[in-house]
């Protein structure tokens, strides 16, 4: 069975939400890639966490900055926060699912360092609390959001906050994001090792 004007309708909702965020979240998203680029030019890392299909958005990003997004370029540090099965699991079974990010922003973050949550609610409880564990220890934050932004809206650094409830269509969005924010500092990345190259 097909519906193309189902098809059709999915696909000009999502170029909707597309250019609503052009035009609402440029700000926001321009202001997470400076943060980004200074974070990795300054010698600190980039942590990922969220919960679901923001699970596999986390490790998906930490791997275009380790491994590369479009190009040739040297191995940038940025890691999941969802990635570790063991220390999920130990966390979640010995002092609860709502800290299993923040436990390891506690073990693995440092000043210096920009934490990126991607929630597509922005009310999860185990993210709400690595905001905060971020926030005690000196890390800038950014939250990648939707639904109005919610609790972890209020307590990151930069909210990128995409304008829909669909957490479908939000996580879709969310990944362009970040392929946009990757490119930029990858780019950046690049220029400054061209610059800083012997003659």
């Amino acid at each position: 069975m097909t519906d193309h004007d189902g098809v059709g309708g999915d696909f000009r909702e999502l170029a909707d939400l597309a250019l609503a965020v052009a035009g609402d979240c440029d700000h926001a998203i321009a202001a997470y890639a400076r943060d980004a680029a200074e974070t990795l030019r300054r010698g600190g890392k980039l942590l990922f966490c969220g919960n679901g299909g923001s699970a596999a958005d986390a490790q998906h990003l930490a791997a275009e900055y380790v491994v590369r997004f479009s190009g040739d370029r040297r191995a940038l540090p940025a890691m999941a926060l969802t990635a570790d099965t063991s220390v999920l699991t130990a966390c979640a079974n010995d002092l609860g699912f709502e800290q299993v990010f923040s436990r390891q922003v506690e073990a693995l973050g440092r000043p210096g360092d920009l934490l990126v949550l991607h929630s597509t609610s922005g009310e999860s409880q185990n993210l709400v609390q690595a905001a905060r564990a971020a926030r005690e220890a000196g890390i800038r934050t950014v939250g990648v959001l939707a639904s109005g932004g919610g609790r972890v809206g209020e307590l990151v650094d930069i909210p990128v906050v995409v304008p829909t409830d669909r957490p479908s269509r939000a996580q879709e969005i969310h990944l362009a994001i970040g392929h946009i924010v990757c490119r930029l500092v990858e780019a950046g990345v690049n220029t400054d090792d061209e610059q800083g190259r012997p003659e």
